[in-house]
């Protein structure tokens, strides 16, 4: 019984990962005219979630793997709510970027180690099968509860709400998850804490982010001329392209007109 409580919890947990990063999408109007957002410095409501939760997941697995995978879970639960908490007493722009980013640094946390629960959980073939899916289905559902549930907490209460019923959620699944997850050793930090390529590593996967996310908000992206290869000194001149990657005017190749 313990296992499929244990698998509500985790879906949960996914839920509210997924679901954060697509509730506030509904929710900008509001917070763009509550707390002075730009309309550039908007975009990273979204952004500032993203890139350290995608950045994050490699290395939060592996100290998962180190210190215990039930701990990884509830501290990431627990940065997450805290974030909540945070995001939804904002009084400015840079408090809810940075609690966003605490989000996402959570989210990171907990996602990184549910699945090696859940297969830790679930040793019978045909029930771990049916565990994951239900856990994936969850998953691709946050998304579109997002969209809906953000609409109307910002309509029926206001926008910090999509922040603050994250609250006793994570504060359930925390309570939770210390009854019904079993506990698990880790294989301690000196079996592996290679810190100079966690750093290496998560640093290249942020900025890899960072640089999808913001390819095309406006910056100059790579769809520039001068950013092909044909266009540096001594390549032959690519082809005319139409792009408008921050630029209102068509990119054209270096002597062309």
């Amino acid at each position: 019984m313990h296992r499929w409580t244990a698998l509500g919890v985790l879906s949960a947990a996914g839920l509210m990962t997924i679901l954060d990063g697509s509730i506030v999408t509904v929710a900008m109007p509001a917070i763009q005219q509550d707390l002075g957002f730009s309309p550039a410095g908007l975009s990273w409501m979204v952004n500032a979630y993203l890139i350290p939760f995608g950045g994050l997941l490699l290395l939060a697995g592996r100290l998962g793997d180190l210190i215990g995978r039930r701990i990884m879970f509830l501290a990431g639960n627990a940065v997450f709510t805290g974030a909540s908490l945070l995001a939804g007493l904002s009084t400015g722009p840079g408090m809810l970027i940075a609690a966003r980013f605490l989000q996402g640094v959570g989210s990171a946390m907990a996602s990184a180690v549910v699945l090696g629960i859940l297969v830790t959980i679930f040793t019978d073939t045909g029930e771990r099968g049916r565990a994951i899916a239900i856990f994936s289905f969850t998953g691709a559902a946050g998304a579109s509860i997002g969209q809906v549930l953000g609409g109307v907490l910002t309509d029926t209460l206001s926008w910090p709400w999509i922040f603050f019923i994250n609250v006793p959620i994570g504060l359930a699944t925390i309570l939770l998850a210390v009854r019904v997850l079993p506990h698990d050793r880790g294989l301690g930090l000196s079996a592996g804490a290679d810190v100079a390529g966690a750093v290496l590593v998560t640093s290249g996967l942020m900025l890899g982010i960072y640089t999808v996310v913001e390819g095309g908000t406006g910056g100059p992206g790579w769809c520039r001329s001068r950013c092909w290869p044909g266009s540096w000194p001594g390549r032959r001149p690519p082809p005319t392209r139409s792009c408008r990657c921050g630029s209102s005017a068509p990119a054209t190749s270096p002597g062309r007109t």
